[in-house]
């Protein structure tokens, strides 16, 4: 939810064109930064993100929004090389457990691939939530 929480700040904020920093992104969600650039570098791996270099860098979409699928950005934000933890055993655990949560995750993904940022942009915009206005451009030396 994280990797979600991330594309979406960089979708509401920037966009394709305008580019988001990282240490914005790190404070309006109450991340350390350290911590999220992992996260950034696996979604621009992905093609999700692009990154910029230089003064006015950061990060912005890779694609519109409309193309970009929650089950994407949760797929490239899993690490490949993450093993699934032992867990508890059994015919109950085999019979019933393990199905009930095969099913869960066939209605996650199936939401996932339905679901695009700009249905979450929209959702902002319904819930109220607004872009803030650009700074004033000042130009006093």
């Amino acid at each position: 939810m994280t990797a979600v929480t991330v594309m979406l700040d960089v979708a509401f904020h920037g966009g394709r064109t305008a580019t988001v920093s990282a240490a914005d992104i790190a404070e309006r969600l109450n991340m350390a930064r350290r911590g999220m650039e992992p996260l950034l570098q696996a979604l621009s791996r992905a093609g999700l993100l692009e990154s910029v270099r230089g003064p006015r860098g950061g990060y912005r979409l890779g694609r519109p929004r409309r193309d970009i699928h929650l089950s994407e950005i949760v797929a490239s934000a899993v690490a490949d090389d993450m093993e699934p933890t032992d867990g508890p055993g059994g015919r109950l655990q085999e019979a019933v457990t393990d199905v009930l949560w095969r099913d869960l995750e066939g209605v996650l993904q199936a939401r996932l691939d339905a679901l695009t940022l700009d249905d979450l942009i929209r959702q902002a915009a319904a819930a109220g939530i607004r872009r803030p206005a650009a700074e004033p451009i000042s130009f006093a030396i």
